[in-house]
Protein backbone atom coordinates (compact mmCIF):
# COMPACT_ATOMS: atom_id res chain seq x y z
CA UNK A 1 0.00 0.00 0.00
CA UNK A 2 1.25 3.46 -0.87
CA UNK A 3 -0.73 4.86 2.07
CA UNK A 4 -1.15 2.14 4.74
CA UNK A 5 -3.48 2.43 7.71
CA UNK A 6 -0.54 2.67 10.09
CA UNK A 7 3.24 2.46 10.29
CA UNK A 8 5.55 1.79 13.25
CA UNK A 9 5.88 4.70 15.65
CA UNK A 10 9.04 3.45 17.34
CA UNK A 11 12.72 3.71 16.53
CA UNK A 12 16.16 2.96 17.90
CA UNK A 13 15.55 4.46 21.34
CA UNK A 14 12.68 2.09 22.07
CA UNK A 15 14.51 -0.93 20.64
CA UNK A 16 17.70 -0.18 22.61
CA UNK A 17 15.72 0.26 25.83
CA UNK A 18 14.01 -3.08 25.24
CA UNK A 19 17.35 -4.75 24.53
CA UNK A 20 18.66 -3.31 27.79
CA UNK A 21 15.79 -5.05 29.57
CA UNK A 22 16.51 -8.32 27.79
CA UNK A 23 20.20 -8.19 28.62
CA UNK A 24 19.47 -7.36 32.25
CA UNK A 25 17.04 -10.33 32.38
CA UNK A 26 14.54 -8.05 34.14
CA UNK A 27 11.81 -8.61 31.60
CA UNK A 28 8.59 -8.95 33.59
CA UNK A 29 6.65 -5.99 34.97
CA UNK A 30 9.04 -3.76 36.92
CA UNK A 31 10.63 -0.32 37.12
CA UNK A 32 10.17 0.62 33.46
CA UNK A 33 6.49 -0.17 33.57
CA UNK A 34 6.19 1.95 36.72
CA UNK A 35 8.05 4.83 35.03
CA UNK A 36 5.67 4.70 32.08
CA UNK A 37 2.67 4.59 34.42
CA UNK A 38 3.96 7.71 36.17
CA UNK A 39 4.57 9.54 32.88
CA UNK A 40 1.08 8.70 31.63
CA UNK A 41 -0.55 9.83 34.88
CA UNK A 42 1.36 13.11 34.74
CA UNK A 43 0.40 13.66 31.08
CA UNK A 44 -3.30 13.28 31.89
CA UNK A 45 -3.14 14.99 35.27
CA UNK A 46 -4.57 12.00 37.14
CA UNK A 47 -3.50 10.46 40.42
CA UNK A 48 -3.10 6.85 39.31
CA UNK A 49 -2.25 4.86 36.19
CA UNK A 50 -2.17 1.06 36.03
CA UNK A 51 -0.60 -0.57 32.99
CA UNK A 52 -1.86 -3.88 31.60
CA UNK A 53 -0.98 -6.01 28.59
CA UNK A 54 -3.55 -4.48 26.19
CA UNK A 55 -6.31 -1.91 25.87
CA UNK A 56 -8.79 -4.78 25.79
CA UNK A 57 -7.44 -5.91 29.15
CA UNK A 58 -7.77 -2.36 30.49
CA UNK A 59 -11.48 -2.51 29.65
CA UNK A 60 -11.71 -5.96 31.22
CA UNK A 61 -10.09 -4.81 34.46
CA UNK A 62 -12.24 -1.66 34.63
CA UNK A 63 -15.48 -3.59 34.11
CA UNK A 64 -14.37 -6.37 36.47
CA UNK A 65 -13.83 -3.72 39.13
CA UNK A 66 -17.45 -2.59 38.74
CA UNK A 67 -18.81 -6.00 39.76
CA UNK A 68 -16.18 -6.82 42.37
CA UNK A 69 -17.28 -6.96 46.03
CA UNK A 70 -14.53 -4.44 46.83
CA UNK A 71 -16.20 -1.82 44.59
CA UNK A 72 -18.53 0.61 46.41
CA UNK A 73 -22.08 -0.50 45.52
CA UNK A 74 -20.94 -3.15 43.04
CA UNK A 75 -23.04 -3.88 39.99
CA UNK A 76 -24.89 -7.19 39.91
CA UNK A 77 -25.40 -9.71 37.10
CA UNK A 78 -28.16 -8.46 34.82
CA UNK A 79 -27.49 -4.79 35.48
CA UNK A 80 -27.39 -2.68 32.32
CA UNK A 81 -24.59 -0.53 30.91
CA UNK A 82 -25.26 2.02 28.17
CA UNK A 83 -22.81 1.77 25.25
CA UNK A 84 -22.65 3.30 21.77
CA UNK A 85 -23.77 1.05 18.93
CA UNK A 86 -20.58 1.87 16.99
CA UNK A 87 -17.41 0.69 18.73
CA UNK A 88 -14.88 -2.15 18.78
CA UNK A 89 -15.79 -5.58 20.15
CA UNK A 90 -13.78 -5.17 23.34
CA UNK A 91 -16.08 -2.38 24.48
CA UNK A 92 -18.91 -4.90 24.72
CA UNK A 93 -17.32 -8.24 25.57
CA UNK A 94 -15.93 -7.33 29.03
CA UNK A 95 -19.47 -6.36 30.04
CA UNK A 96 -20.71 -9.75 28.93
CA UNK A 97 -17.83 -11.49 30.73
CA UNK A 98 -18.91 -9.71 33.92
CA UNK A 99 -22.56 -10.73 33.56
CA UNK A 100 -23.71 -7.22 32.64
CA UNK A 101 -26.11 -6.31 29.83
CA UNK A 102 -24.95 -3.89 27.10
CA UNK A 103 -27.62 -1.40 26.00
CA UNK A 104 -26.80 -0.15 22.50
CA UNK A 105 -27.67 3.47 21.72
CA UNK A 106 -27.27 5.61 18.64
CA UNK A 107 -24.34 7.87 17.80
CA UNK A 108 -23.75 11.42 16.64
CA UNK A 109 -22.71 11.69 12.99
CA UNK A 110 -20.32 14.61 13.56
CA UNK A 111 -18.11 12.61 15.93
CA UNK A 112 -19.33 8.97 15.72
CA UNK A 113 -19.63 9.08 19.52
CA UNK A 114 -22.52 8.31 21.87
CA UNK A 115 -25.54 10.58 21.41
CA UNK A 116 -26.48 11.93 24.88
CA UNK A 117 -30.17 12.21 23.97
CA UNK A 118 -30.24 8.59 22.80
CA UNK A 119 -28.49 7.58 26.03
CA UNK A 120 -31.08 9.47 28.10
CA UNK A 121 -33.96 7.71 26.34
CA UNK A 122 -32.30 4.31 26.95
CA UNK A 123 -32.17 4.48 30.74
CA UNK A 124 -34.28 1.81 32.40
CA UNK A 125 -34.85 0.46 35.90
CA UNK A 126 -31.69 -1.71 35.79
CA UNK A 127 -29.35 0.85 34.19
CA UNK A 128 -26.37 1.28 36.49
CA UNK A 129 -23.46 2.47 34.34
CA UNK A 130 -22.41 4.09 31.11
CA UNK A 131 -19.40 3.32 28.91
CA UNK A 132 -18.88 6.14 26.37
CA UNK A 133 -16.26 5.57 23.67
CA UNK A 134 -14.15 8.44 22.32
CA UNK A 135 -14.22 6.92 18.85
CA UNK A 136 -11.55 7.77 16.24
CA UNK A 137 -9.99 10.23 18.68
CA UNK A 138 -13.13 12.37 19.00
CA UNK A 139 -14.26 13.34 22.49
CA UNK A 140 -17.77 12.44 23.58
CA UNK A 141 -19.98 15.21 24.95
CA UNK A 142 -18.88 14.58 28.52
CA UNK A 143 -20.79 17.58 29.86
CA UNK A 144 -24.14 16.15 28.74
CA UNK A 145 -23.19 12.55 29.57
CA UNK A 146 -21.80 13.55 32.95
CA UNK A 147 -24.99 15.42 33.83
CA UNK A 148 -27.03 12.41 32.76
CA UNK A 149 -24.91 10.11 34.91
CA UNK A 150 -25.27 12.43 37.91
CA UNK A 151 -29.07 12.59 37.57
CA UNK A 152 -29.41 8.81 37.52
CA UNK A 153 -26.50 7.78 39.74
CA UNK A 154 -24.64 5.99 36.94
CA UNK A 155 -21.00 4.93 37.12
CA UNK A 156 -19.00 6.14 34.10
CA UNK A 157 -16.06 4.32 32.53
CA UNK A 158 -14.50 6.04 29.51
CA UNK A 159 -13.11 3.93 26.68
CA UNK A 160 -10.38 6.26 25.43
CA UNK A 161 -8.40 3.56 23.65
CA UNK A 162 -8.29 5.53 20.36
CA UNK A 163 -8.09 8.99 21.88
CA UNK A 164 -4.65 9.64 23.36
CA UNK A 165 -4.49 13.36 24.11
CA UNK A 166 -8.05 14.20 23.04
CA UNK A 167 -9.78 16.80 25.17
CA UNK A 168 -13.30 17.83 25.98
CA UNK A 169 -13.57 21.51 26.94
CA UNK A 170 -9.91 21.56 27.94
CA UNK A 171 -9.89 18.39 30.02
CA UNK A 172 -8.27 15.16 28.78
CA UNK A 173 -10.62 12.34 27.92
CA UNK A 174 -10.35 9.39 30.25
CA UNK A 175 -10.39 11.67 33.29
CA UNK A 176 -14.12 12.39 33.61
CA UNK A 177 -15.44 9.08 34.91
CA UNK A 178 -14.55 6.72 37.71
CA UNK A 179 -12.01 5.11 35.38
CA UNK A 180 -10.63 5.65 31.89
CA UNK A 181 -8.88 3.18 29.60
CA UNK A 182 -6.27 3.53 26.85
CA UNK A 183 -4.64 1.22 24.32
CA UNK A 184 -1.05 1.27 23.10
CA UNK A 185 -1.57 -1.23 20.31
CA UNK A 186 0.73 -1.10 17.28
CA UNK A 187 -1.57 1.18 15.25
CA UNK A 188 -2.40 3.74 17.92
CA UNK A 189 -1.07 7.25 18.48
CA UNK A 190 1.84 5.90 20.47
CA UNK A 191 2.58 2.24 20.90
CA UNK A 192 4.10 -0.37 23.17
CA UNK A 193 3.24 -2.92 20.41
CA UNK A 194 0.62 -4.39 22.75
CA UNK A 195 -0.31 -2.62 25.96
CA UNK A 196 -2.99 -0.69 27.78
CA UNK A 197 -3.58 1.60 30.73
CA UNK A 198 -6.33 2.18 33.27
CA UNK A 199 -6.41 5.62 34.93
CA UNK A 200 -8.31 6.94 37.92
CA UNK A 201 -8.14 9.55 40.67
CA UNK A 202 -9.40 7.03 43.22
CA UNK A 203 -6.52 5.28 45.04
CA UNK A 204 -8.80 2.48 46.21
CA UNK A 205 -9.91 1.75 42.64
CA UNK A 206 -6.31 1.87 41.46
CA UNK A 207 -5.26 -0.74 43.99
CA UNK A 208 -8.26 -2.87 43.10
CA UNK A 209 -7.13 -2.69 39.46
CA UNK A 210 -3.59 -3.69 40.45
CA UNK A 211 -4.99 -6.66 42.35
CA UNK A 212 -7.21 -7.73 39.46
CA UNK A 213 -4.30 -7.28 37.03
CA UNK A 214 -2.10 -9.82 38.83
CA UNK A 215 -3.65 -12.90 40.38
CA UNK A 216 -5.56 -11.11 43.14
CA UNK A 217 -2.44 -10.71 45.26
CA UNK A 218 -1.13 -7.62 47.03
CA UNK A 219 2.41 -7.54 45.64
CA UNK A 220 1.92 -4.37 43.58
CA UNK A 221 -0.66 -2.46 45.63
CA UNK A 222 0.33 0.87 47.13
CA UNK A 223 -1.88 0.66 50.21
CA UNK A 224 -1.40 -2.61 52.04
CA UNK A 225 -4.51 -4.29 53.44
CA UNK A 226 -4.61 -5.67 56.95
CA UNK A 227 -2.72 -8.94 57.06
CA UNK A 228 -4.48 -11.91 58.63
CA UNK A 229 -3.00 -13.84 61.53
CA UNK A 230 -2.51 -16.86 59.29
CA UNK A 231 1.14 -17.73 58.53
CA UNK A 232 0.99 -16.43 54.95
CA UNK A 233 4.06 -15.02 53.23
CA UNK A 234 3.06 -11.43 52.43
CA UNK A 235 4.53 -11.77 48.94
CA UNK A 236 1.92 -14.42 48.21
CA UNK A 237 -1.10 -13.02 49.98
CA UNK A 238 -4.26 -13.24 47.86
CA UNK A 239 -6.96 -10.76 48.85
CA UNK A 240 -9.23 -10.89 45.80
CA UNK A 241 -9.85 -12.68 42.53
CA UNK A 242 -7.65 -11.73 39.59
CA UNK A 243 -6.23 -12.39 36.16
CA UNK A 244 -2.72 -12.38 34.76
CA UNK A 245 -2.82 -9.26 32.60
CA UNK A 246 0.56 -7.83 33.49
CA UNK A 247 2.64 -5.99 30.90
CA UNK A 248 6.31 -6.72 30.34
CA UNK A 249 9.30 -4.48 30.91
CA UNK A 250 9.77 -4.41 27.13
CA UNK A 251 6.40 -2.70 26.84
CA UNK A 252 7.35 -0.26 29.58
CA UNK A 253 10.65 0.37 27.79
CA UNK A 254 8.79 1.35 24.63
CA UNK A 255 6.34 3.51 26.53
CA UNK A 256 8.84 5.76 28.26
CA UNK A 257 10.41 6.67 24.90
CA UNK A 258 7.09 7.04 23.09
CA UNK A 259 5.79 9.69 25.49
CA UNK A 260 7.80 12.64 24.10
CA UNK A 261 6.57 11.78 20.61
CA UNK A 262 2.85 11.93 21.38
CA UNK A 263 2.18 15.67 21.02
CA UNK A 264 4.23 16.00 17.78
CA UNK A 265 2.39 12.98 16.37
CA UNK A 266 -0.97 14.50 17.33
CA UNK A 267 -0.06 17.73 15.53
CA UNK A 268 0.70 15.84 12.32
CA UNK A 269 -2.62 13.96 12.52
CA UNK A 270 -4.53 17.18 13.10
CA UNK A 271 -2.71 18.93 10.26
CA UNK A 272 -3.54 16.04 7.93
CA UNK A 273 -7.23 16.25 8.75
CA UNK A 274 -7.32 20.02 8.41
CA UNK A 275 -5.76 19.70 4.94
CA UNK A 276 -8.10 16.93 3.78
CA UNK A 277 -11.23 18.60 5.15
CA UNK A 278 -10.42 21.85 3.35
CA UNK A 279 -9.56 20.13 0.06
CA UNK A 280 -12.49 17.73 -0.01
CA UNK A 281 -15.23 20.21 0.85
CA UNK A 282 -15.64 20.76 -2.88
CA UNK A 283 -17.19 17.29 -2.94
CA UNK A 284 -19.65 18.06 -0.14
CA UNK A 285 -22.55 17.25 -2.47
CA UNK A 286 -21.67 13.56 -2.25
CA UNK A 287 -19.30 13.28 0.72
CA UNK A 288 -20.30 14.19 4.27
CA UNK A 289 -17.61 15.76 6.44
CA UNK A 290 -17.10 14.52 10.00
CA UNK A 291 -15.84 17.69 11.69
CA UNK A 292 -15.04 16.06 15.01
CA UNK A 293 -15.15 18.02 18.24
CA UNK A 294 -12.76 20.93 18.03
CA UNK A 295 -14.47 23.90 19.65
CA UNK A 296 -14.75 25.35 23.18
CA UNK A 297 -11.40 23.91 24.24
CA UNK A 298 -12.09 20.44 22.87
CA UNK A 299 -9.52 18.70 20.69
CA UNK A 300 -9.83 15.77 18.30
CA UNK A 301 -6.72 13.67 17.80
CA UNK A 302 -7.96 11.67 14.79
CA UNK A 303 -7.14 7.97 15.01
CA UNK A 304 -8.03 7.79 11.30
CA UNK A 305 -9.57 10.04 8.65
CA UNK A 306 -13.26 9.21 8.20
CA UNK A 307 -15.10 9.60 4.89
CA UNK A 308 -18.87 9.24 4.62
CA UNK A 309 -20.71 8.83 1.32
CA UNK A 310 -24.13 10.48 1.31
CA UNK A 311 -26.97 8.01 0.71
CA UNK A 312 -28.18 10.02 -2.31
CA UNK A 313 -24.77 9.85 -4.02
CA UNK A 314 -24.72 8.22 -7.50
CA UNK A 315 -22.01 5.82 -6.32
CA UNK A 316 -21.73 3.50 -3.33
CA UNK A 317 -19.32 3.54 -0.44
CA UNK A 318 -17.89 0.25 -1.70
CA UNK A 319 -17.19 1.69 -5.14
CA UNK A 320 -15.14 4.52 -3.61
CA UNK A 321 -13.38 2.10 -1.25
CA UNK A 322 -12.49 -0.21 -4.16
CA UNK A 323 -11.13 2.74 -6.16
CA UNK A 324 -8.91 3.89 -3.29
CA UNK A 325 -7.65 0.39 -2.50
CA UNK A 326 -6.65 -0.21 -6.13
CA UNK A 327 -4.59 2.97 -5.99
CA UNK A 328 -2.75 1.97 -2.84
CA UNK A 329 -4.80 3.82 -0.22
CA UNK A 330 -5.77 1.38 2.51
CA UNK A 331 -9.26 1.66 3.97
CA UNK A 332 -11.15 0.24 6.95
CA UNK A 333 -14.74 0.24 8.21
CA UNK A 334 -15.59 2.45 11.17
CA UNK A 335 -14.58 -0.07 13.84
CA UNK A 336 -17.11 -2.92 14.03
CA UNK A 337 -19.87 -0.83 12.46
CA UNK A 338 -23.31 -1.05 14.02
CA UNK A 339 -22.66 -3.85 16.48
CA UNK A 340 -26.31 -4.86 16.36
CA UNK A 341 -25.49 -6.38 12.96
CA UNK A 342 -22.56 -8.49 14.19
CA UNK A 343 -23.41 -12.22 14.56
CA UNK A 344 -21.76 -12.39 17.99
CA UNK A 345 -24.47 -10.26 19.55
CA UNK A 346 -26.92 -13.17 19.29
CA UNK A 347 -24.83 -15.07 21.83
CA UNK A 348 -25.36 -12.83 24.86
CA UNK A 349 -28.10 -10.79 26.57
CA UNK A 350 -28.33 -7.20 25.34
CA UNK A 351 -30.87 -4.47 24.69
CA UNK A 352 -31.30 -2.26 21.64
CA UNK A 353 -32.51 1.25 22.45
CA UNK A 354 -34.12 3.03 19.51
CA UNK A 355 -33.72 2.49 15.79
CA UNK A 356 -29.93 3.04 15.66
CA UNK A 357 -30.46 4.65 12.27
CA UNK A 358 -27.32 6.77 12.45
CA UNK A 359 -25.22 3.80 13.53
CA UNK A 360 -26.66 1.95 10.55
CA UNK A 361 -25.73 4.87 8.31
CA UNK A 362 -22.15 4.78 9.63
CA UNK A 363 -21.95 1.05 8.92
CA UNK A 364 -23.34 1.34 5.36
CA UNK A 365 -21.87 4.65 4.23
CA UNK A 366 -18.66 5.39 6.14
CA UNK A 367 -15.05 4.21 6.27
CA UNK A 368 -11.68 5.65 7.16
CA UNK A 369 -8.20 5.90 5.69
CA UNK A 370 -4.89 5.96 7.49
CA UNK A 371 -3.90 9.09 9.37
CA UNK A 372 -0.54 8.85 11.12
CA UNK A 373 2.75 10.59 11.80
CA UNK A 374 4.48 9.29 8.65
CA UNK A 375 2.09 10.92 6.17
CA UNK A 376 3.90 13.53 4.11
CA UNK A 377 2.61 16.54 2.18
CA UNK A 378 2.97 14.42 -0.94
CA UNK A 379 0.82 11.70 0.65
CA UNK A 380 -1.81 14.26 1.59
CA UNK A 381 -1.90 15.54 -1.97
CA UNK A 382 -2.11 12.00 -3.37
CA UNK A 383 -5.25 11.29 -1.33
CA UNK A 384 -6.90 14.45 -2.65
CA UNK A 385 -5.97 13.89 -6.29
CA UNK A 386 -7.13 10.27 -6.10
CA UNK A 387 -10.54 11.24 -4.72
CA UNK A 388 -10.74 14.08 -7.26
CA UNK A 389 -10.07 11.54 -10.00
CA UNK A 390 -12.87 9.31 -8.75
CA UNK A 391 -15.25 12.27 -8.54
CA UNK A 392 -14.69 13.43 -12.12
CA UNK A 393 -17.06 10.68 -13.26
CA UNK A 394 -19.80 12.18 -11.12
CA UNK A 395 -19.20 15.88 -11.70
Amino acid sequence: MRLPLHVPSYGADEVNEAIDSLLSTRVTMGDKVRRFEQLWAEYLGVAEAVMVNSGSSANLVAVSALVNPAFPRPLAPGDEVIVPAVAWSTTYFPLVNAGLVPVLVDVDLDTFTMDPDAAARAIGPRTRAMLPVHLLGNACDMRALGALADRHGLVVIEDSCEAHGARFEGKPVGTFGAMGTFSFYFSHHISTIEGGMLVTDDPVLADLARTLRAHGWIRDVKRRPIITDAPIDERFLFVNIGYNLRPTELQGAFGIHQMPKLEPYIKIRRDNVEHWNAALRRHARWLRECPGRDTAGSRSVWFGYPISVRPQAPFSRDELVDFLEKRGIATRPIMAGNFREQPAIRLFPHRIAGTLERAELVMRQSFFIGNHHAISERDRAYVVTTIDEFMTKWA
